[in-house]
């Protein structure tokens, strides 16, 4: 089988430790890009995703996903304006499983240096742009392949073995207000977080749904993790 990145597929087993209590996973329409990817890569694994800008929707749904591409600012203004913002935050006061793919990281966190805009604040911490030096020797936005090093165990990690290269288009980085919400980092110009973890929140800077085989494995054990 070919994946959704052109990749050789293997198999994903389920892990025997992990509970399926997936059965209806929300994804939040901000208005950015790259949402109907994931939804594909969900469908791929057999699961049915619900694109969805109602909050009632959200706060029903058994898991939460925060993904896309687009500006801090803009997609703040988005949740905010549709009541969406409240409602992640209520699922996450619930401890309902929640991950954010790429602006998903970033809105997570308390403020965001992209647009000087007030964030969701469900971990302590800000987002920064990459430092960019006079040689330029370092493009910025980040585009491509990288290495996640995972530092500490987090189930959206299971099965994956290092070294593990993920995709990534990013211009900002989280910086963390406690080094203990850190599950990977990733070396581009500075060390970042690239995946960090609190309570049922996990979230990657990368993209999981353009990361081949390895980005269809974390998405699968998403789903099957009950924190």
């Amino acid at each position: 089988m070919i994946d959704l990145c052109g990749f050789i597929l293997v198999s994903l087993p389920k892990e025997p430790h992990l509970s399926l209590e997936c059965k209806m996973i929300a994804i939040v329409d901000h208005a950015a890009g790259n949402l109907f990817s994931v939804e594909r890569a969900f469908r791929y694994l057999g699961m049915e995703p619900v694109i969805t800008a109602d909050p009632r929707q959200i706060t029903q749904a058994d898991r939460i996903v925060i993904p896309g591409v687009g500006r801090a600012g803009s997609v703040m203004a988005e949740l905010e304006r549709t009541g969406m913002a409240d409602a992640v935050r209520t699922c996450f006061q619930q401890g309902k499983p929640i991950l954010g793919i790429c602006i998903g990281i970033q809105i997570v966190f308390e403020w965001s240096e992209e647009d000087q805009v007030d964030c969701l604040g469900l971990i302590p911490g800000q987002v920064r742009r990459f430092p960019v030096n006079e040689a330029k020797e370092m493009k910025v936005p980040q585009i491509g392949w990288n290495e996640v090093k995972v530092i500490r165990p987090h189930p959206l990690f299971e099965g994956i073995e290092e070294p593990a290269y993920f995709y990534f288009v990013n211009s900002y980085y989280v910086f963390p207000g406690s080094k203990d919400v850190i599950v990977g980092q990733t070396q581009y110009g500075v060390t970042f977080a690239s995946a960090v973890a609190s309570g049922s929140l996990i979230a990657t800077q990368f993209h999981l749904e353009k990361s081949g085989t390895l980005g269809l494995r974390a998405l699968n054990n998403f789903c099957h993790w009950r924190d």
